[in-house]
Parts: structure tokens; sequence; C-alpha cells
């Protein structure tokens, strides 16, 4: 039996900070990239899982000012509240069971740099008010301390989760859906 195949001419992807397509879509989206990048706004990308939201946030930190500064990544799903809030803010010495030293969190690691929430949909509630805090105040009191420590931080966020329904169900905080 004979396939009938259709031969398309072979088109060199284009390869923009990682992210390979040749797809007008795609090279639409690299053209918003490159716009919100020179901003210093925080970003917030939706996506189905595995559709590359992490990629996205990179492209931002790349074709940012921010560009040869400090960029991190936590995933907000995989961690306990009181770990995720630890890894975000830090922590001094003797603030829980187990904390023998101070601990610099991503806020003060990333400082003058981007911190890329992934899953901020499943982020707990009482860390949302400590995050808005930074976003609003640019200030973060690490876990256990007292004196608050600044953050010049640009945060880009991702869910594959409309926010609009975890907030109407109770899950996520309206004022911090709009912040981000």
């Amino acid at each position: 039996m004979r396939r009938n195949v259709i031969s398309r001419p072979t088109q060199k992807p284009d390869n923009f900070h990682g992210i390979l397509t040749v797809a007008q879509e795609m090279r639409d989206l690299f053209k918003i990239i490159e716009r919100v990048a020179k901003t210093d706004s925080t970003v917030l990308v939706r996506g189905e899982t595995g559709t590359g939201k992490e990629l996205v946030a990179k492209a931002l930190q790349a074709c940012s000012p921010r560009a040869d500064k400090p960029f991190r990544a936590i995933n907000c799903a995989t961690l306990t509240m009181e770990l995720l809030a630890s890894e975000l803010f830090g922590h001094v010495k003797g603030a829980f069971t187990g904390a023998v030293r101070d601990h610099q969190g991503l806020f003060a690691q990333a400082d003058t740099g981007t911190i890329f929430l992934d899953e901020i949909a499943e982020l707990p509630l009482a860390l949302q008010s400590q995050l808005l805090r930074v976003l609003q105040e640019r200030t973060f009191v690490p876990v256990g301390g007292t004196s608050p420590q600044s953050a010049d931080v640009r945060l880009i966020a991702a869910t594959n989760k409309a926010l609009r329904t975890e907030v109407a169900e109770g899950r996520f905080r309206e004022d911090l859906m709009y912040r981000l």
C-alpha cells in the first residue's frame, strides 16, 4: 500500500531564548515578551502544564534590564507552607526546630534580579498576604525575624489555573490577583 506524503518545505525554527517555533503566533508572543521585558512590571504567565511557562519567564529575564542579575525559581506546589516561607523570605537562627543558622531566602538572593513563582495558585493563603506586602512595600521579614529587609526584585508568576475562579472559591486573595 502506497501512502501519499505531502512534502512541505522545511522551515528553520526560530530560537528565542531557548523557545523554538515556526509558528507566527509564537513570533507574535516573542514581540510581546520583548516589550514587557523592558518594563519592571510584575508578570503573570498562564498556560497548561508543560507549555513552557518557565521558558517564558527566563526569556523575560533575558530581555530585561535585569538580564545580568540573579534569576531564582521555585515551584509553590512542592513545599509545605513553613518550608516555602523559609525558602522565599529566609529565616533567622532559632526560628524553628532545625534552624541552626540564618538562611537567606530567594527574595534576598535575587536582589536586583528576578524571582519566578511557578504554580502561584498553590501558594497558601497565609503566605499570599506576605507576598502582597513584598509587592506593595518592597520589604519582607525573614521567618523568626523582626527587622524588615528590602527587596528590589521583579516578580514573574505562573499558573495553569484561572485565578478569578480561585478567588471566587476563597483559595486566592483578590488583591494579590490584581497585583499580579
